[in-house]
């Protein structure tokens, strides 16, 4: 190669290129956006439809249905959730990853513009690219805390917050925006008329509603007047102080005027929902990353903002912003433990090398792959648009013994170059060009193992396609390496002219070993079925079960709460906040342990969320029980579930099972679902579950069923009737006023009753000049509704959520649900009814079979390449048939793991077989080779055999050991975010040690029983050397 030859002539120039890389990999290294989890693309769009006061049931009907018949057979839809909540409508719609989703938000926004008749009052929806968390990632969650001594509500400075606080944080570099929650009582003009007055003086409500919503500005467009042109203006509109003028009606020339039977004022919504924090009244901040941002300096700059914030503004109105939790904290713990494992396996493997080598010199040449590996992997990384995060870090940590493979070949062929009397340019040219080819071959069928992990295109992929790829390119980079940059080293710095082997008398005695244990034919025969089948039957036992996603805990607790039905926000205050806040307090001051560092708390009419963190990381499982059986008891009619928060929650629901029941029929499903809630508790002990939406038709209701003949005699419709209801509820919607600055609805509302039993008896005024009690018009019912409706790609669903308690995988619940709980549901389900599995039991369904094909896959490219190395088939085989020897030790080595902590086969684990393939089987390709070589040389099988062990022993210890050691610490060492690789390493590490072992058994065991045609012919010198060079690949080290 004239790489080389140009690389040895010119060694100010590779010294250069070196000081290079490292220098720009620095400067990489610190451009490189740091993250816990690589960035991960949401193909969904949500649509969020708000209806003032409508129940689900409206929604459902006027809103959800009219949008799902829309949306329907878009394009790579893959599933459509909708959700009818207390006067609003959600729908959330999910896409194969390949789809083109700035082209389909298109395709939604124009199909949403086809929905006919959507209620006057139904605010436009809201459609939101990446769901509805928004297409960039949270950054942090602050709340804004009212501080003791404040004796303004938290509400007063909502309108603050987005006219001084946002516009702050927005302006910082590399935050995309910031949303406010649980502060959605925003002002509107309210105008509350007395239905009492209104009777007496004769007005009609629809009247009294087209009077209002018609005060309205109006353009007429322009008039030429001689030489000028004038603009036509209707000004109808009225100002807020002057509203109270509007003059209804005019009788015996007296007006009645709008102020005669309402006040008008701006002033908040009812307020639905509240937050505290620390035990202080709060609302919540979600700060937002702009895709891209390096995480821990924009949380460094939001934190610093946030303090200027407090110091300069906040401090004087008694308010504070607290940040709920610091993502900084764990993406520090979880990258320096990572890092520190990458250095440990860096030093164990330079020891092993050492130990192997006996010259530091040597030693060290060999290391140069490990840091230029590394820091040209930083420069990909960052041209590629990648981050730093916890797996592509862990990839590094991977690759530190196998970047040292090719650097060995290439120094002994050198050494051995130079044995033969060569001087040390002509050892360094030769000894590398000889390998090229074989390096090039063992780094191509290395890299392509990687491939099926690329075809992962799903959430999976998308997360641990970071660790594929840092492999690839420092494989790859430690080719480059080894070919001209150890030449250079060889040449200038080492001048030993061979290394001895300490060790070659154990080589020998090894080599004896397996030669006397495979003598004879019946041995061979034994000994061959012996290890292809025991590891076979291993692996079918000793499987260990499936799971999805690695759980990465928090360092927090966890919890949910359902409110007891119809609870309205004072009761769920006075019931459910106050006493958890009081609970806590004592291990908010310290005076008990746990010591917390912050909690906050959600709640609303659908329920309420509770997270705690205390200042002790390890003492979280202390904190689960606190809550469990201290903070959440004896609460008035209310259930909750806690548990440690997961980290890998909202890459795909963590751990939970759910399981769609649906039919049509309302009644009958929630009959089924009520007793699968019990069937489930008695199958799965200590299992969390609970019904989404709930189960009890016990949401109060007051239902007003239409006169048709009375209406209709006193001569309205029910359009009239309806719209009369609704200003005698929450408010009627009558349009919108701009008062300068902003927008407020205007809300037309009834005073006058205050319980179900008075609302018969408000007077109204019918279309005949009459008076009415209500009554008249509707029969009025106490009854009980739901207080939320799901449905599933247009059918109406009741889910069964299922946490697997601790100890059990995915698998092991999914059994036991689809064996003992399944066919007693489907027992009592409707005609139609129809069960689903989601959450993570569909996805891991849907990635177990795409690792199975890529598995494969990765099989064939390995089978195919190696049949072009060898040039026979047959002798591929033989290397492929040893693949059981390191699946049965990943296997073992992960049922060793469960002894000490719960590790089940997820999805990463996986990944580890399929990396496995590329290493395992370096091993018999150089026992396959060398024997081909020494009987192409006159040798009988036999004695090539044995020479075979006997010449690569030693590169085969030295490279797994290696490979073994560097792995070892990731393995071992425990700390945040170890478990996310722990499997991974168990499977390589444990795959390794055991195909090596057995692999110098059976590859001589096979080697002999074939037949003397290796299915090839050697026929030039030349020809003979590239086999040789390619057998010694990766093993020859």
């Amino acid at each position: 190669m004239k790489l080389i030859s140009n690389a040895l002539k010119s060694p100010a120039a590779v010294a250069v290129t070196v000081a290079l890389i490292l220098l720009v990999g620095v400067i990489s290294l610190f451009k490189l956006p740091v993250q816990l989890f690589p960035d991960i693309e949401r193909p969904r769009i949500a649509i969020q439809t708000t209806w003032r006061a409508a129940a689900p049931k409206e929604v459902e009907s006027e809103i959800l249905e009219p949008q799902e018949q829309v949306l329907k057979g878009i394009p790579g839809l893959r599933s459509m959730n909708a959700f009818a909540n207390q006067g609003s409508g959600f729908i959330n719609l999910e896409f194969g990853v390949e789809t083109d989703m700035d082209q389909t938000l298109i395709e939604v926004i124009s199909r949403m513009t086809r929905v006919q008749n959507q209620p006057r009052d139904a605010l436009p929806p809201r459609i939101m690219l990446g769901g509805f968390g928004g297409n960039n990632p949270a950054l942090t969650w602050f709340f804004l805390q009212a501080l003791p001594g404040n004796t303004k509500s938290i509400d007063e400075y909502i309108d603050y917050t987005d006219d001084v606080i946002r516009p702050r944080l927005e302006a910082i570099n590399g935050v995309a925006g910031v949303q406010t929650f649980s502060a959605q009582n925003r002002e509107e003009l309210q105008i509350r008329f007395d239905p009492i007055k209104v009777a007496q003086y004769g007005i009609q409500i629809p009247e009294l509603i087209s009077l209002v919503s018609a005060s309205n500005d109006v353009s007429g467009g322009f008039i030429d007047v001689g030489r000028r042109q004038y603009t036509l203006r209707f000004n109808g509109k009225y100002k807020v102080e002057e509203l109270s003028e509007l003059i209804l009606e005019s009788r015996n020339y007296s007006n009645i005027r709008l102020g005669d039977i309402a006040k008008i004022s701006v002033s908040r919504q009812d307020r639905q929902q509240m937050a505290v924090q620390n035990g202080n009244p709060a609302f919540s901040m979600r700060i937002d990353k702009a895709n891209g941002a390096n995480v821990l300096e924009t949380l460094n700059r939001v934190k610093a903002e946030v303090e200027l914030i407090n110091t300069e503004i906040l401090a004087d109105k008694e308010l504070v912003m607290v940040q709920s939790f610091d993502a900084s904290v764990f993406i520090y713990r979880a990258i320096n433990l990572v890092t520190s494992n990458l250095f440990m396996g860096v030093m164990l493997s330079l020891v092993v090398l050492w130990l192997f080598i006996r010259r530091m010199r040597a030693t060290l040449i060999i290391a140069t792959a490990i840091p230029i590996s590394l820091f040209t992997t930083f420069i990909v990384l960052q041209l590629t648009g990648r981050s730093l995060n916890v797996i592509s870090l862990a990839g590094l940590a991977f690759a530190v013994g196998m970047v040292l493979d090719a650097a060995i070949v290439v120094l002994e062929n050198i050494l051995r170059m130079r044995e033969q009397g060569n001087d040390y340019h002509t050892s360094s040219e030769l000894g590398s060009k000889q390998v090229w080819g074989a390096l090039l071959a063992s780094t191509a069928t290395t890299v392509a193992i990687f491939l099926p992990v690329f075809f992962l295109k799903d959430i999976e992929g998308q997360l641990f396609g970071d660790l594929a790829l840092t492999i690839a390119i420092a494989v790859s980079v430690s080719l480059l390496v080894a070919a001209v940059l150890l030449p250079v080293l060889a040449k200038y710095y080492l001048k030993e002219r061979s290394i001895p082997d300490p060790n070659q008398a154990l080589w020998q005695k090894m080599s004896a070993l397996v030669m006397t244990a495979t003598n004879t034919s019946v041995k061979r025969v034994l000994l061959a079925l012996t290890m292809l089948v025991i590891p076979v039957a291993v692996t079918y036992v000793a499987m260990p079960k499936l799971d999805y996603l690695p759980p990465v805990k928090r360092d927090a607790v966890d919890a949910n709460l359902r409110f007891p039905p119809g609870a309205n926000i004072k009761t769920i205050e006075q019931e459910v906040v106050k006493p958890i806040v009081e609970r806590l307090k004592p291990y908010m001051d310290g005076t008990k342990e746990p010591a917390l560092k912050n909690y906050y708390l959600f709640s609303g009419p659908f329920g309420g969320n509770l997270g705690i963190r205390a200042k002790d990381q390890s003492k979280v499982n202390e904190l689960l029980d606190v809550v469990k059986n201290e903070v959440l008891v004896d609460l008035p009619d209310t259930t909750a579930f806690a548990r440690q928060g997961n980290l890998f929650g909202g890459f795909g629901g963590g751990r939970s099972v759910q399981v769609h029941l649906q039919s049509k029929d309302t009644n009958a499903l929630q009959q089924v679902a009520k007793q699968g809630l019990q069937w489930v508790k008695d199958a799965i002990p200590d299992v969390s579950v609970r019904a989404n939406p709930g189960l009890e038709m016990a949401e109060p209701e007051i239902r007003l069923q239409p006169n048709d003949r009375e209406i209709l005699e006193q001569g309205w419709n029910r359009r009239d009737v309806g719209r009369v209801v609704r200003t005698l509820g929450d408010g009627l919607y009558v349009g919108e006023y701009f008062n300068g600055s902003k927008r407020l609805n205007m809300i037309l509302r009834a005073d006058g009753w205050s319980d179900p039993d008075t609302l018969g008896d408000v007077p109204i005024v019918t279309g005949k000049g009459s008076i009415n009690q209500l009554s008249d018009l509707v029969t009025i019912d106490r009854t009980a509704g739901p207080s939320r409706l799901t449905r599933i790609d247009g059918n109406r669903t009741i889910s069964l959520n299922i946490n697997p308690p601790k100890g059990w995988s995915l698998e092991e619940t999914i059994a036991v649900l689809k064996t003992q709980v399944e066919p007693k549901i489907r027992a009592l389900m409707p005609q139609d009814g129809n069960i689903i599995y989601g959450g993570s039991a569909d996805q891991l369904e849907k990635a177990i079979g795409i690792m199975s094909e890529n598995f494969a896959f990765a099989l064939v490219i390995l089978f195919l390449l190696m049949a072009a190395l060898f040039r026979s088939v047959k002798d591929s085989a033989l290397v492929v048939i040893t693949i059981p020897l390191a699946t049965v030790g990943g296997i073992l080595a992960l049922q060793i793991l469960n002894l000490f902590v719960f590790q089940p086969l997820d999805l990463l684990t996986m990944i580890g077989f399929v990396i496995l393939l590329g290493l395992v089987v370096n091993n018999a390709i150089l026992l396959v080779h060398q024997t081909r070589l020494a009987q192409q040389n006159g040798l009988t099988r036999d004695e090539a055999v044995k020479q075979a062990l006997t010449l690569r022993l030693r590169p085969i210890f030295m490279s797994t050991a290696t490979s073994f050691f560097g792995m070892l610490p990731l393995l071992l060492v425990p700390g945040a975010g170890s478990v996310i690789y722990r499997g991974l390493a168990g499977v390589i590490v444990g795959g390794l040690g055991v195909s090596t072992i057995f692999t110098i058994v059976l590859l001589p065991c096979l080697l002999r029983l074939t037949a003397k045609d290796f299915g090839f012919s050697i026929k030039t010198q030349d020809e003979s050397k590239h086999l040789v060079t390619v057998a010694a690949n990766t093993a020859e080290k």
